[in-house]
């Protein structure tokens, strides 16, 4: 079962990457482009130029995760580089879920491809 510890640690690539690229592809890009360990257990988030697909690498103690979502219509609310040196951010746990539930990172507010089921 999948399931995330309250100390998660959260990154997100902040250069589009090819959604083609599957566990050894993504597992380069932590190691090579974002610095990182990826068997730290963070999550290390990865979109396309269009914004409508995101995948995400976790490695769990045991083997590693690729979780994928396409968006029918819209985009995520995807975090610009601050600057020409930066590769990734670091989100908080609860960023990560507000980006994944289609709520615009800067004002907090629903994106319009977002629905609600009430």
């Amino acid at each position: 079962m999948l399931s995330f510890s309250g100390n998660l640690k959260v990154f997100v690539a902040l250069e589009p990457c090819d959604m083609r690229k599957g566990f050894n592809g993504l597992e380069a890009l932590v190691a090579d482009r974002l610095k990182e360990c990826p068997q730290s257990g963070a999550l290390y988030l990865f979109s396309n130029k269009k914004r409508n697909r995101l995948k995400v690498l976790y490695f769990d103690g045991t083997g590693l995760w690729v979780l994928s979502k396409r968006l029918e219509t819209g985009r995520f609310s995807w975090p610009k580089p601050g600057g020409s040196d930066r590769v990734k951010l670091r989100l908080r746990p609860e960023a990560f879920a507000l980006l994944c539930d289609g709520v615009q990172m800067s004002g907090a507010k629903f994106l319009p491809w977002y629905e609600r089921g009430d």
